[in-house]
């Protein structure tokens, strides 16, 4: 039997698509949720830059802008050096919903990892999207 390789995350929002979007595409809006600081050019192939006060860092390339229904980036897996050219691929798709938004986040490529790589960064990452996801939904209902 394969590892996983992705994890698919979905939380209904109670925002319209245009908050969300801008939540997730923006580096104030990224910054508010996600990260710490964040900096993005908001184009396929453009450059991403997460921080978070723990001393983490992450150097992204934006990959997939649809507004205002689709958002993908790639970015490094953790536990591997920095030099490592080997990322997943996140993909955010909005969706509208009534007067909110479904929104579902999945990440691939977990199955090109080693063995002993896998299980840390998979299971590190499953605990990062519910976290992250609750620290959206709060955002949003604060702002």
């Amino acid at each position: 039997m394969g590892f996983p390789d992705q994890i698919v995350r979905t939380v209904e929002l109670a925002h319209p698509p245009a908050k969300v979007w801008a939540a997730i595409t923006t580096a104030e809006g990224l910054a508010s949720w996600f990260g710490n600081t964040a900096e993005i050019d908001l184009r396929p192939g453009g450059d991403m830059r997460m921080t978070w006060n723990e001393g983490f860092a992450a150097d992204m390339r934006v990959e997939r802008v649809e507004e205002p229904t689709v958002f993908g980036y790639t970015w490094p897996i953790n536990g591997l050096p920095d030099e490592d050219p080997r990322r997943t691929y996140v993909e955010f798709t909005l969706e509208p919903v009534g007067a909110g938004t479904r929104l579902t986040v999945v990440e691939t490529g977990f199955a090109q990892l080693p063995d002993d790589l896998h299980k840390e960064a998979f299971e590190g990452n499953v605990g990062g999207w519910k976290s992250e996801l609750g620290e959206l939904v709060e955002y949003l209902d604060a702002a």
